[in-house]
């Protein structure tokens, strides 16, 4: 396997444990992204392969992949390897998982898209690849050309490798707009110039430079650039041309002469893009470059056969897929597409369009727009299979949240644009029309300001002032910083020596400002004053200073941000830098502090990355690589304070959650800790009590008594975080005027306080209303997110009232055909005219009639009637149109609508007809069978509650493998299904929010509790010491006693912590165990007595521990040395085993216990991978197992053969449950494989907890990253989403895959005896 060429040195030692980093993940988890738009800049920019799609942003190129379960595109991987502007795209055509990028640093890069990696690169391209294209004859071999040429082949590999020049392609006098090479005509490649002629060189021709110019521009010197340019692909010879202004022409490569010239519409409308459909012969697309208006045409006719307004936009590129995306629907009936009746056998034709001659075959095109939009557009259906609407397409230099409304996020960028994003959908609301320039700042504020200028400067910050919203500070190239009221009165102009990039209003004086200018300097301003000079000057930086950000929990604290790379703490009171942050290697851009947690500071740099700081001591905390390009701006959510959206050069908004980083304080919310353990102060808050406590002349009789709490409390070095935000101080004011259950409202408000967007409120309110909450206390955007099934039908209904206007879809019978045979209409109406109705029927069936046929057939018998509308429905179903919708419902085939929507991804749509059947909104016709009456409406009813359930199943698996897990909760909490969502939540490693939710839904929810509180636990007792360890194994302690029955996973607690003597003596006492001391009696007690698993137990509580190894190894090795033994036998006594303390178990004197208790636990977690559907890890574990029978010496009974036989065993057995894609052949297993996996399936039984079956998928599973690329050490291949280091502080492997890893074996893949914890 690949995962062994990174780890297989582990297996030599045995003295591995020595100087091993502690295994950790990131702090800073990443849960949303806002991708970039399609840059508008060059032309090559999208591309399309088989089920993919690809376009450029500036600096990073996205590839979108068909998922067919779901039938949807979905983003597979963001490619960045380019510094500078990227020019040309070019999608192999020999090789599906290759394309070329070509960008402004004279940089070509060939990539494959399967493995995510680069395989070769041209750093010298000798000019800017402004176009590119694979080379149809070769299969390894990429031409590209700059401006002004030449053209250049590149050939990648063999013996011929290099670059060289086109021998005929070179010296021309017009620059290259772009060229094409013909996929037919071997060497055959056009060129299109900025004077609007062509060039077109053939082997063995004459070369012809500058040819087939518009007729109208012959003569002249203007320039009328060829936007578009495409060979046919049905001739050698034909090329379709588009000028930018004359429009388009089909011209003959041969003769030189123009064919045909097509007409638009309107003399204002200009071509963009076009495209030939591969899949029409003689029909093209165009996409107009004012108004996003796409034309069908054909190469017989002048004008367009249909004109579809998809965008108020003009369009920048398109291309057409070669092939449509494959559909995973199939009928159900095994039958074929026609039909027997007692009169004829009718076949009816496929629908086609009302112009006949012009039919468009069903064709897909990437499209993309001038405002950055993407889309994938189905022409024959007419509509979007894809749509990304709005995007950056340049640098995103700041973002804001709205302070009223914090689901809205604002960007400002390069482009010229701000753009307002809703982070809970992850779609644009708004965007302005553009043209403003630059836009470097931004800032929410109740007040409207129309304009601001800095005379001929531009603006680099904009502030509102926190405390007063009629101020607004700007700040200037021009040296200014200038305040001004919001009719823009100017009250100051602070003149500095250089340029100032920034100002920062303190949240705690209204009236003090805050500069960061070119000269180094950090000054202070007193706006209060005339005065125009500063009250405090701080120097210390050696570049410029670029931000400055007052902390809003520390009274006279702020930060700066500077080219020199560090961040700089000061305090105004001492008038010094109490702090300097140093790691960042490039210039600082991105400021924030936290508005909870007062020592925690995030910047973000030049350098590509993002660090969290603890400015007690100056230690970074951790360091985020996710963006591709400079990062400028970060913000915090002004309700959920450990949710941050950061913005960079790389024109996207990534969403990200800081609550890793406060996890006792979670904890210590769930035990119930003391406001204390939960709520701090800090020196403002403290300054404020003295102020109030001062006016009533109280302060000094407090002070004697001691009531004045002590200032910074909760930045004291060493201390563990608490709250100390206004979040936090309205949670605990509101909990306090309350009175009853206090509980529930605690864990709910601080759960929303701690969780990211994306759910979490919609979870909150649909435990509402299962606890039984009055519906008129839900909140008014409840009906936008995921509704509880009894609120589905009620608030769709009132939907559909309010449009009644709005056709919400084209319901409607079967479209005409336009001409059939005169004989079988004439027959037909004869057949009429007789009375042989059903006859007619058939032969409108068969002429494409349905509307007619249709009409009549009830007079046959409504038996007869509902066959024909099956017959159609099926037909539909097959074209996968939505046209089937309303033959189904009238029918009341609920089963077939309800699979047909699941079918094409549609699964909201299923869920609501599924629901509305349950609720008896759906006429089922019930038709007697030869076999029996018809069926009872209770029979009907229980099947589509079935069908309920499995919608609902389908768009929960949807959300949850789109790692969204809360959503995925959400929708078996709308039918009432406790057990799956909390399930879910867990297997999204959501432990925390599980634990809140399962507590207030009481006893449903109560055995996942308690799952999720020993997950948590264990997450405490392996914590590392960045809070102190005694607390953390309190906090476990508490947990653990929240369960049942906790009396052995105290025990586990208690073996596993180390400490010292007192220490241990406390844990024990605090879980309620007996000494140290009498531990050890118990155990010899036992052990006289027989009693394995008590001897084990105390003996791991004792002083020698490792005296448990022998004893419960020779246990489980007896047991599976005979053949009837099964899983749930030797796992508890395994389990256990393995809490051994670690500094025990990595004692030389317990090596080869401490090998055999590695090998079992890799096996056995085979085992439980396999019954718990782990299957992206049981291969890796069976390797694990195999490479430590073969490197250590053990006496285990597993042979490395039997473990192969069962892994191959598996893995062909399981191809019939979970059969894999069509392009892999099927092999079906042989007898003896069915033998072993038999065995093995009676050896595991079944899971206890049937929720957790499953793989898990964390948030952000799906979220590719730009830069920070890591390989996983299981799979060798590239890890999207979340990454899990490993002990040695290099191997990594992803955080879903380190979570079932955990879950069945403790111990780490290197083979060291340390314990993970990912959770």
């Amino acid at each position: 396997m690949a995962w062994m060429t990174y780890i297989s040195h582990w297996f030599e030692q045995d003295d591995w444990y020595e100087g091993l980093q502690r295994v950790n993940m990131s702090q800073v988890r990443q849960v949303g992204l806002l991708a970039a738009g399609c840059q508008p800049w060059n032309r090559d920019v999208c591309a399309a392969s088989g089920d993919r799609f690809a376009y450029c942003a500036t600096l990073a190129i996205y590839v979108y992949q068909l998922d067919h379960h779901y039938n949807e595109f979905k983003l597979h991987a963001i490619m960045s390897e380019h510094k500078k502007t990227i020019t040309a795209l070019s999608w192999c055509p020999h090789n599906p998982d290759l394309f070329a990028s070509g960008s402004a640093d004279n940089l070509v890069i060939i990539w494959n898209v399967a493995e995510q990696k680069v395989i070769a690169k041209l750093d010298n391209a000798k000019g800017t690849p402004a176009s590119l294209s694979w080379c149809w004859n070769a299969g390894d071999a990429l031409a590209f050309a700059s401006h002004r040429g030449p053209l250049f082949i590149w050939t990648i590999s063999g013996p011929d490798s290099g670059v060289t020049v086109h021998k005929d392609a070179h010296s021309f006098l017009s620059d290259i707009c772009m060229f094409r090479w013909h996929t037919q005509k071997k060497g055959k490649v056009a060129f299109g110039h900025i004077d609007g002629s062509l060039s077109i060189f053939q082997p063995g021709n004459k070369s012809q430079k500058h040819v087939l110019r518009p007729d109208s521009l012959e003569g002249t010197d203007e320039e009328d650039p060829v936007s578009a340019l495409e060979w046919d692909p049905l001739s050698t010879d034909y090329l379709l041309v588009a000028n930018l202004h004359h429009g388009i022409r089909l011209v003959d490569s041969e003769s030189l002469c123009c064919i045909t010239t097509f007409s638009f519409p309107s003399a204002a409308a200009s071509v963009q893009c076009l495209a030939w459909v591969p899949s029409a012969p003689g029909m093209f697309i165009t996409g107009d470059s004012q108004v996003g208006v796409l034309r069908i045409w054909n190469v017989s006719r002048t004008t367009p056969v249909d004109n579809f307004k998809l965008k108020k936009t003009g369009f920048h590129c398109l291309h057409v897929l070669n092939s449509p995306p494959r559909k995973k629907f199939s009928n159900q009936s095994p039958t074929k597409n026609h039909y027997t009746s007692s009169t004829s056998e009718a076949v009816p034709p496929p629908t086609l369009t009302q112009n006949q001659a012009f039919s468009l075959p069903p064709g897909h095109a990437v499209c993309c727009f001038l405002d950055g939009g993407v889309g994938l557009y189905d022409m024959g259906a007419k509509k979007w299979d894809f749509l990304r609407d709005l995007g950056h397409v340049e640098t995103i230099f700041d973002c804001k949240f709205k302070p009223d409304n914090p689901n809205l996020l604002a960007t400002a960028s390069f482009d010229g644009t701000i753009k307002v994003w809703d982070i809970n959908t992850l779609t644009a609301v708004y965007t302005s029309p553009g043209n403003e320039g630059v836009i470097y700042s931004l800032s929410w504020a109740p007040g409207i300001l129309h304009f601001l200028k800095h005379g001929k400067n531009g603006i680099f910050c904009i502030a509102w002032s926190h405390k007063d919203s009629k101020r607004i500070a700007t700040c200037s190239g021009d040296g200014y910083c200038i305040i001004r009221t919001i009719d823009g009165k100017i009250l100051h102009k602070y003149r500095h020596p250089a340029a100032v990039f920034g100002c920062d209003w303190s949240q705690n004086n209204k009236d003090m400002i805050a500069t960061g200018c070119e000269d180094k300097n950090v000054r202070v301003y007193y706006v209060a004053t005339s005065s125009d000079q500063p009250l405090k000057v701080f120097s210390g930086h050696t570049e410029k200073v670029f931000h400055v950000r007052w902390s809003p929990l520390r009274e006279g604290t702020l930060c700066s941000g500077s080219d020199d790379g560090s961040v700089r703490i000061w305090d105004y009171t001492q008038d010094a830098c109490i702090n300097i942050l140093s790691g960042h290697t490039a210039p600082v851009r991105g400021l924030m502090w936290n508005t909870e947690i007062p020592y925690l500071l995030i910047s973000g740099s030049w350098d590509y990355t993002i660090k969290v700081w603890d400015t007690r001591e100056g230690i970074c905390l951790d360091t985020v690589c996710d963006h591709g390009a400079d990062v400028y701006g970060l913000t915090c959510h002004p309700r959920r304070p450990f949710t941050m959206a950061s913005c960079s050069r790389d024109s996207t908004v990534r969403l990200w959650s800081l609550t890793p980083l406060i996890t006792p304080l979670q904890i210590n919310i769930l035990a119930d800790r003391s406001w204390e353990e939960i709520i701090g102060n800090t020196g403002v808050e403290t300054l404020h009590v003295l102020d109030l406590l001062s006016k009533y002349g109280l302060i000094s009789a407090l002070s004697l008594l001691g009531c004045i709490p002590s200032p910074d409390s909760a930045i004291e070095p060493g201390a563990p975080p608490l709250l100390c935000g206004k979040v936090s101080r309205d949670i605990r004011q509101e909990i306090e005027k309350l009175s009853g259950n206090l509980r529930v409202k605690k864990l709910r408000w601080f759960s929303e306080c701690l969780s990211p967007p994306g759910g979490s409120d919609n979870l909150w309110n649909l435990v509402a209303v299962i606890k039984g909450q009055d519906d008129s206390l839900l909140p008014q955007n409840y009906c936008k997110g995921i509704m509880h099934l009894k609120h589905l039908i009620k608030f769709r209904t009132s939907e559909a009232q309010e449009l009644t206007t709005v056709k919400m879809s084209k319901f409607g019978g079967g479209i005409g055909v336009p001409t059939k045979e005169e004989r079988l209409k004439e027959a037909a109406q004869i057949h009429l005219r007789l009375g042989q109705v059903q006859r007619y029927c058939e032969l409108m069936v068969e002429l494409g009639e349905w509307d007619k046929a249709l009409s009549v057939a009830p007079s046959v018998s409504v038996k007869y009637w509902k066959k024909l509308m099956q017959r159609r429905a099926d037909q539909l179903i097959q074209e996968d149109k939505d046209d089937v919708i309303p033959y189904c419902i009238a029918i009341g085939d609920v089963k077939k609508l309800v699979h047909f929507f699941m079918s094409r991804g549609q699964l909201k749509e299923a869920l609501l007809v599924a629901q509305a059947a349950c609720e008896g909104n759906m006429q089922t016709f019930h038709v007697s069978t030869p076999k029996g009456p018809s069926f009872s409406d209770d029979i009907y009813k229980e099947d589509f509650n079935e069908l309920l359930q499995e919608a609902c199943r389908e768009l929960a698996e949807w959300y949850f493998q789109d790692g969204r897990a809360v959503l995925a909760a959400c929708c078996h909490l709308a039918v009432d299904n406790i057990e799956l969502a909390m399930a879910y939540l867990i297997r999204g490693n959501e432990l925390e929010l599980a634990v809140c939710v399962g507590t207030v839904l009481g006893e449903p929810a109560a055995p996942a509790t308690h799952c999720a509180l020993e997950l948590l636990a264990r997450k405490c007792m392996m914590t590392p010491a960045c809070f102190p360890s005694v607390g953390y194994r309190d906090l476990a302690a508490d947990l653990l006693l929240m369960t049942p029955d906790s009396e052995l996973q105290l025990v586990k607690l208690c073996a596993f912590c180390p400490g010292c003597t007192e220490e241990i003596s406390d844990l024990h006492q605090k879980c309620k165990l007996p000494t140290v001391e009498e531990c050890m009696q118990l155990a010899e007690t036992a052990h006289a007595d027989g009693k394995i698993f008590e001897t084990i137990k105390y003996y791991l509580l004792s002083q020698e521990p490792e005296k448990a190894l022998p004893i419960g190894i020779d246990f489980i090795k007896e047991h599976i040395s005979s053949s009837d033994w099964t899983l749930d036998t030797i796992y508890p006594v395994l389990d256990l085993l393995s809490y051994i303390r670690t500094e025990k178990l990595v004692l030389h004197t317990c090596t080869e216990a401490r090998n055999e208790l590695l090998i079992l636990c890799g096996y056995v977690g085979a085992l439980l991978a396999i019954r718990r559907q782990y299957h992206s890890i049981v291969p890796a574990l069976y390797e694990y197992t195999s490479q430590l029978l073969k490197r250590r010496k053990v006496s285990v009974p597993l042979k490395i053969e039997h473990l192969s036989e069962e892994l191959d065993a598996w893995r062909a057995c399981t191809q019939i449950v979970n059969p894999s894609s069509e392009d892999s052949p099927y092999t079906p297993p042989s007898d003896s494989q069915r033998l072993v996996y038999a065995a093995l399936l009676k050896r595991l039984k079944e899971e206890p907890l049937r929720g957790i079956v499953g793989p898990d998928y964390v948030t952000g599973s799906n979220l590719p990253s730009h830069s920070d690329i890591h390989i996983s050490c299981l799979t060798g291949l590239k890890i999207q989403g979340p990454v899990f280091f490993l002990e040695d502080g290099k191997s990594t492997i992803s955080l879903n895959d380190a979570l079932m890893w955990a879950k069945v074996n403790p111990f780490s893949p290197l083979g060291t005896g340390i314990r993970l914890n990912p959770f």
